[in-house]
């Protein structure tokens, strides 16, 4: 039976997760570590201090645990020290706001839970429910159905099987899916990851500055074709592949060699 590891940046308690988790125990022994909190916006970070582990109650037979890292953090933890193996396959999410862009893809802790994943060469899909407007971020997350996340939960419930059964496309280490509120099944793009960053996201508060919203107003549109476009302006759900792979031309820095040689 294929092990499933399951982790969020939402916490333990996020509608996301349970949703998510009654889709995926249909295909093979799901394992839940994730943190107990919210630990959204802290991309691929790593604890330095101490992290708590504690096991939590889904029933069903699933395993759960809890923990006060990060969600780079239950990954590691998770292979190195409750499963004690790789597991067959990484779904995180479904996150409660969108995962677009590269702004996004490099300060998301769900994303970052598939970055981790992908280093240790484990397939990886992140899910997201783009929620046009997140105000009060616990207090909007919470009023997010589970009829809300139906359509993201199938998706990554079929990209699941689908990977367990074939395995990642070639040279991909990761499948992010972002669906738009009021998703139809029918207006899905396969599309590539937007390269602008975030517009103005900061509001002026008493010394200094503060996120008090997160709304996709504050995203730029994109190109037609990337992510961004295609949920913002398309109102479509968004499949966008990514490899995990920096270029390094050193051909380019052969002036610069010389120079700082001598």
């Amino acid at each position: 039976m294929a092990t499933i590891l399951v982790i969020n940046d939402d916490g333990i308690k996020s509608m996301g997760l349970l949703v998510l988790i009654k889709q995926l125990k249909k295909l093979g022994d799901v394992v839940v570590v994730t943190p107990g909190d919210e630990k959204s916006g802290i991309g691929k970070a790593i604890s330095i201090g101490q992290v708590k582990v504690t096991e939590a109650c889904f029933g069903d037979g699933i395993r759960a645990y809890e923990t006060t890292g990060t969600p780079a953090d239950s990954f590691l933890i998770a292979v190195n020290k409750i499963l004690k193996r790789e597991p067959d396959l990484v779904v995180s999410g479904i996150n409660i706001g969108p995962n677009l862009g590269i702004d996004d893809l490099l300060t998301s802790g769900t994303v970052g839970a598939t970055f981790e994943a992908a280093i240790h060469n484990v397939p990886a899909i992140a899910v997201s429910y783009c929620v046009s407007k997140i105000t009060a971020k616990l207090v909007d997350k919470q009023k997010v159905s589970i009829n809300d996340l139906e359509v993201a939960a199938t998706l990554a419930r079929k990209s699941a099987k689908y990977v367990l059964k074939h395995g990642m496309p070639p040279d991909v280490d990761i499948i992010s899916i972002n669906v738009p509120e009021n998703a139809d099944y029918e207006k899905i793009l396969l599309t590539s990851l937007c390269y602008d960053g975030y517009n103005d996201i900061h509001t002026e508060v008493k010394d200094g500055y503060k996120i008090k919203s997160w709304a996709l107003r504050h995203y730029p549109d994109g190109d037609p074709g990337t992510d961004l476009y295609t949920i913002k302006n398309d109102n479509h759900i968004s499949i966008t592949p990514i490899k995990l792979e920096f270029f390094h031309n050193t051909q380019a820095m052969g002036e610069l060699m010389k120079y700082i040689s001598t």
